[in-house]
């Protein structure tokens, strides 16, 4: 009568808690992540150097995206992109100085509203305003290389949890896809190079290649439609990063990105609007024949 009693008291948790999951937006998932890497990294390896630099990237990022928003599209958007952007920066940037992660920030949001074509922006917000910095200040700014080491429990809920999210919202094959190429590619690099292949494998260890993985090639707004197409690009994002690597370029996934991105997707807007041109050209050889036919009658 107990057991009886106990199972029909906790099937209404357990549905609840089942529809409260269904009904979580999907746009709160990819946060709740990233707050959660940043927590478990810093609890374990302290890797915020001060609360308020990380804090000034997640609220200068936020306040761009709410008053661009309101500029070009007359509304107040939802803040969940701006705070991925903000909260990235201020995992990755390490810099004595504040300016770096204000203007990280800045040029994340700014390049959704400015570097656009046909209506898309062409890299990823966080990639590109992180990339910029290293790239402009390489001597006041550098990049977070904490590995997990032989701590595996914090990596392995992080890994459990962002594969979950990211098949959740559909983009697991590519988190997959860019993770199995850089085993692979991490094999060759050891083959060519001589060293351990544990040395090689390890940077995909640390919170930096977590974002990497899960919130920067994931990013929909900025690929190519195709499932097939943009498996195709995260092998070729790890490629030109196994590249830049054999020739000791230090922040080689961001600017593996940074080059592959904007390609791939330009590569994609060339093939369409080729597609477009090719099936114009019947219909107006069906008006010129039709004009024609018209003129020929009496």
């Amino acid at each position: 009568m107990t057991t009886e009693t106990s199972v029909v008291s906790t099937a209404p948790a357990v549905v609840s808690w089942r529809q409260a999951m269904q009904k979580l937006d999907n746009r709160l998932l990819p946060p709740l992540l990233i707050t959660a890497i940043l927590v478990t990294a810093h609890l374990n390896f302290g890797i915020l150097e001060a609360y308020e630099r990380t804090a000034l990237a997640i609220v200068t990022a936020i306040a761009a995206e709410l008053v661009l928003g309101r500029m070009s599209y007359g509304t107040w958007l939802h803040p969940a992109s701006a705070y991925i952007s903000g909260i990235s920066v201020g995992i990755l940037v390490r810099s004595p100085f504040l300016w770096p992660y204000f203007f990280a920030s800045l040029i994340s949001i700014l390049s959704k509203y400015v570097l656009r074509l046909n209506g898309r922006h062409l890299w990823n917000p966080s990639n590109l305003g992180v990339s910029a910095v290293l790239f402009l200040a390489p001597e006041t700014v550098s990049l977070l290389s904490i590995q997990w080491g032989n701590n595996l429990w914090p990596m392995a809920v992080i890994w459990l949890l962002g594969s979950v999210i990211v098949w959740r919202v559909g983009r697991l094959h590519v988190s997959a896809a860019y993770v199995v190429s850089f085993v692979v590619f991490a094999f060759v690099r050891s083959a060519i190079t001589g060293n351990p292949w544990q040395a090689t494998l390890a940077p995909i260890t640390g919170p930096m290649y977590q974002l990497f993985i899960f919130f920067m090639v994931t990013d929909p707004k900025v690929s190519v439609r195709s499932k097939w197409g943009q498996v195709v690009v995260v092998i070729a994002v790890a490629c030109v990063e196994m590249l830049f690597r054999l020739n000791e370029v230090i922040y080689a996934p961001f600017y593996a990105l940074f080059l592959v991105g904007p390609a791939a997707l330009l590569i994609e807007m060339a093939q369409g609007a080729g597609l477009k041109a090719q099936g114009s050209r019947p219909e107006r050889a069906v008006d010129k024949r039709s004009a024609s036919s018209s003129l020929s009658r009496p």
